[in-house]
C-alpha cells in the first residue's frame, strides 16, 4: 500500500492538472494508480475527469466539486483550488457505485437487497467512502439502510459543494460527471478504514432526559419546560459562554450509548437547535426525537472546536497503538476553516502534528460531512471527519 497527494493553485485547469499529476507521480514512484480521488473548485468541473485521466490513469477515479480544497497540507479556501489523492492498493477489491434517489430499497427491505444494489456481499466487510449531491440525494435514508445491511463497515464522506446554486454540484466517478444522486466506493480486502469525527463542541451543564417530545419538538426535560430548563442553564453561564448563545453557538447533543456510565464531550451526537416556542416552552431541534433519550446542551467556538479534535486524534492514536495512517481524506464543514478559526489550515496542520506531516491527505469543505458516531452513521453539521487507510494485515 502506498498513497501520494498534491494540491495545485493555479487558476487554468490545465496547469492546476499538470502541477499536481507531476506531484502524484513523483510520490508513487512509478508505482501503478489503483485509487485515485479527485477534489476540485467548481470552475473545473467541466472538464476536469476526462483531463486528468488522460494524464494519470487509475483503476478508480472518485470525487466532486468542493467550495474549499484541501490537499497535501493546505485548505484552499475563497480561491481556485483542486487536489488529488493517489493509492496502490494491491490486494485490495475496489467496487464503484453511482446511486439515485430512484434506486434505494424500500425501507422495508431486507439487507439482501442492499448488498444486491451495492454488489457487495456484507461478508466482505467493506469500508465505504459516499460523495452525495444533498439537493437531490436522500442521504438520511441511504445511511440507514447501508448501516442495516452493512453494520459492521465503517462509513465517511460529505456533500459535494461549491455549485453556484443547488444542483450545480458535480459528482466524479471514473469518466462520468454527474449533477445528482451519489457516488463513492466500497473498500475490501487488505485494508482498514479507521473513521475519525470532530464534531467540535463541548457539553454544558447536566444531562437530561426527554420526558415529553414530539418528532422534532422538544417539550419537557426531567418532567419540566425544556424551554425553562435551558433558561436555567443560560442564565448560571458566564459572560463568555452567554455571548456564544447570542451568537448562535448553542446546540443539543442526544447520548449514542444509554448504557455508558460516565459521558462527556464525543459522547453525543450535536445538533441544531432550530427554534422556540415561547408559548408552549418548547424548543425545536434538527432531528427527530423520542421519550427517554439522554440529553445535554452543548456550545461550540474556535477553541472548543480545536479541543475536541486533538481530544478525538489523541484517542485514535491510543486505540491503534500509535499507528501512522497510510493516507487520509478529510471532509471538512463550510463553516470551519478561517471562518471559524481565524487561521488558515488549521485541522489539516493539527492532524499533521498528531499524526504525522508526511502522511498524504486530500478532501473538500463539504455541505454536510458523514460520519459514525458510536456505531451509526450520520450526517453532519459543523464537523471534520476523517477517514483514514492503513493494511489490514501488516
Amino acid at each position: 500500500m502506498h498513497w501520494s497527494s498534491a494540491l495545485s493553485r493555479r487558476p487554468a485547469l490545465d496547469d492546476a492538472l499538470e502541477d499536481c499529476v507531476a506531484q502524484v507521480q513523483q510520490g508513487m514512484a512509478e508505482r501503478p494508480v489503483d485509487l485515485l480521488f479527485f477534489f476540485a473548485s467548481p470552475q473545473f468541473a467541466q472538464n476536469g475527469t476526462a483531463a486528468l485521466r488522460s494524464r494519470l490513469p487509475s483503476r478508480v477515479l472518485l470525487g466532486c466539486t468542493g467550495g474549499g480544497i484541501i490537499g497535501a497540507g493546505f485548505e484552499v479556501e475563497d480561491q481556485p483550488a483542486l487536489s488529488l489523492l493517489a493509492a496502490h492498493l494491491p490486494d485490495v477489491a475496489i467496487h464503484p457505485f453511482h446511486l439515485d434517489a430512484s434506486d434505494l430499497p424500500d425501507p422495508d427491505s431486507p439487507p439482501v437487497a442492499w448488498e444486491t444494489l451495492m454488489g457487495v456481499p456484507a461478508l466482505d466487510r467493506p469500508q465505504f467512502v459516499l460523495l452525495p449531491n444533498g439537493a437531490n440525494f436522500p442521504i438520511d435514508a441511504c445511511l440507514s439502510g447501508l448501516d442495516f445491511a452493512y453494520p459492521g463497515s465503517v462509513k465517511v464522506g460529505g456533500l459535494a459543494s461549491g455549485g453556484s446554486q443547488p444542483g450545480h454540484n458535480m459528482l466524479f466517478l471514473e469518466q462520468h460527471a454527474y449533477r445528482q444522486g451519489l457516488v463513492g466506493i466500497a473498500l475490501s480486502g487488505n485494508i482498514t478504514m479507521d473513521a475519525v469525527v470532530a464534531q467540535g463542541c463541548r457539553p454544558i451543564a447536566n444531562t437530561y432526559q426527554i420526558t415529553r417530545c414530539e418528532r422534532h419538538m422538544l417539550w419537557e426535560l426531567d418532567g419540566e419546560p425544556a424551554l425553562q430548563v435551558l433558561q436555567g442553564i443560560v442564565h448560571h453561564l458566564d459572560a463568555h459562554d452567554r455571548q456564544l448563545v447570542t451568537q448562535g453557538s448553542l446546540f443539543i447533543g442526544v447520548l449514542m450509548d444509554e448504557f455508558k456510565a460516565m459521558t462527556g464531550q464525543g459522547d453525543f451526537l450535536i445538533r441544531n437547535l432550530m427554534g422556540i416556542d415561547p408559548r408552549s416552552s418548547g424548543i425545536a431541534v434538527g432531528d427527530w426525537l423520542r421519550n427517554g433519550q439522554t440529553v445535554r446542551f452543548h456550545l461550540r467556538d474556535a477553541h472548543t472546536s480545536a479541543t475536541d479534535l486533538r481530544m478525538v486524534l489523541e484517542r485514535y492514536h491510543q486505540q491503534t497503538g500509535g499507528q501512522t495512517p497510510h493516507g487520509a481524506v478529510l471532509f471538512s464543514c463550510l463553516g470551519r476553516g478561517e471562518g471559524l478559526y481565524s487561521q488558515l489550515n488549521f485541522d489539516s496542520t493539527l492532524f499533521g502534528e498528531m499524526m504525522n506531516a508526511e502522511v498524504p491527505m486530500a478532501g473538500f469543505f463539504c455541505n454536510g460531512e458523514i460520519g459514525p458516531v458510536g456505531d451509526t452513521t450520520f450526517l453532519h453539521g459543523y464537523t471534520s471527519s476523517f477517514g483514514l487507510f492503513r493494511p489490514a494485515h501488516p
